[in-house]
């Protein structure tokens, strides 16, 4: 079996904006298809995202520069080579790129090939893609994180927090678990509409209403979970994504412009004690500056054994920067975006390297998505036990869920849910 041909063209993602779509076919006639996702909040250490720059063409967004890299380069190097050599094929484009963030080839020129390759591979072989990824491991169906009200760079309203999060813990099975999170979500919608609050959504299909501050909109949580029928806490609890980087200034203060303040890391953190104290929140993303490691020790060190303390900005699913992490005893859990890094074979070394230390693993859409369900497979195939995939709304978010739900047909898999918090 042999690599016969890879190509790439460019399509729009859930912005409108140009995106890369990679194919791949092998000598057997199989067929693999990825769309790359982005992201609008991005650390300042992820992997490069080529973009033309051609101001008279998608406001200077397109990827044909990307594509072209695909068409030839990726495609001459590869061609001829073992499609079930994953790793091999991943390394030979790190070779080719030779940049430490690839900055020549562009990682979603990278990252394309390498989802479209696993996906033609686990064709030819008859498998579902968990399952070639994952072999007879993959048996968990991640706890859904569902992005119900969006903010910060994710929505135009006033909350500097950029996502508040329902998470259905308490159940046994993640259809369950699903159903009652997307119940909570159209009670949410009821109750805003009735109250006067505008129900249009964000970019993750979270409701973006104007609230006076940043903790009103876990107020509107708890009373759309009770309106539901479930129990707060118990059956569904919270979690936030703050992107703090977004929220620092240039004298080193975290701005929270909806409440007219801002913070020392110190008062942010009791900040979030105090969050912590008063709702069944298990989990913050982002709570600090990517490069505040002063103040993640100290998060860590106060809330790390009662909260999940989730990295995104601060490991951008890069190994190096969690085992740096992991050292320093910064966060106890790391968010999973193959495009942050580049290529399936870099994500699963961070994912392997960071179970093994404890450190629990989120997988992860971005805000910029497609109808692309990828990353459903890849959080089952790789047992992350939790996903981020946004609101169960707009068709690119709903496209994750709806796999999942037909994994989980397939393998009556198992669901973590309250376990993973005790």
């Amino acid at each position: 079996m042999q690599i016969q041909n890879i190509s790439a063209s460019q399509v729009l993602d859930s912005r409108g904006n140009p995106t890369l779509k990679a194919k791949v076919v092998l000598s057997d006639g199989s067929v693999g298809v990825a769309i790359v996702p982005s992201g609008a909040s991005t650390g300042k250490r992820e992997a490069l995202e080529l973009r033309d720059a051609d101001p008279h063409k998608f406001l200077g967004k397109g990827v044909l520069q990307a594509c072209n890299f695909v068409n030839q380069h990726i495609n001459t190097a590869l061609q001829g080579k073992d499609p079930y050599d994953q790793t091999g094929a991943d390394a030979n484009m790190l070779a080719l790129d030779n940049t430490p963030n690839y900055a020549y080839l562009g990682a979603n020129a990278v990252l394309g090939v390498s989802m479209a390759l696993a996906r033609a591979s686990a064709q030819s072989l008859h498998l579902p893609l968990y399952r070639y990824l994952g072999g007879l491991n993959a048996r968990v169906l991640p706890a859904p994180m569902l992005n119900v009200i969006n903010g910060g760079a994710h929505a135009n309203n006033s909350l500097d927090f950029q996502e508040y999060m329902v998470m259905p813990l308490g159940f046994d099975d993640f259809a369950e678990a699903l159903r009652a999170g997307v119940e909570v979500y159209h009670h949410l919608k009821a109750m805003l509409s009735q109250e006067g609050h505008s129900v249009s959504v964000g970019d993750e299909g979270g409701f973006a209403p104007n609230f006076k501050n940043n903790t009103e909109p876990l107020e509107w949580l708890l009373k759309a979970i009770e309106k539901a029928g479930y129990k707060v806490g118990e059956q569904i609890a919270l979690a936030l994504d703050i992107a703090s980087s977004e929220l620092l200034n240039k004298e080193g203060r975290y701005t929270l412009s909806s409440e007219d303040k801002e913070l020392e890391t110190e008062e942010l953190i009791e900040h979030y004690s105090v969050l912590c104290r008063q709702y069944p929140i298990v989990s913050i993303e982002d709570a600090l500056s990517e490069e505040d490691y002063e103040g993640w020790a100290q998060l860590t060190s106060t809330l790390g054994h009662k909260v999940q303390l989730v990295g995104d900005d601060l490991f951008v699913t890069n190994k190096a920067l969690l085992e740096e992490g992991i050292a320093r005893k910064l966060a106890n859990a790391i968010l999973i975006k193959p495009n942050q890094i580049g290529t399936l074979s870099q994500t699963l070394e961070t994912i392997q390297h960071a179970q093994r230390a404890g450190y629990a693993c989120i997988m992860s859409h971005r805000s910029a998505e497609s109808e692309d369900s990828f990353i459903a497979d890849f959080s089952v195939a790789l047992n992350t036990a939790q996903i981020k995939t946004g609101a169960p709304a707009r068709g690119e978010r709903t496209a994750k869920y709806n796999r999942l739900l037909e994994i989980n047909q397939e393998i009556q898999g198992e669901y973590l849910g309250a376990k993973l918090f005790k």
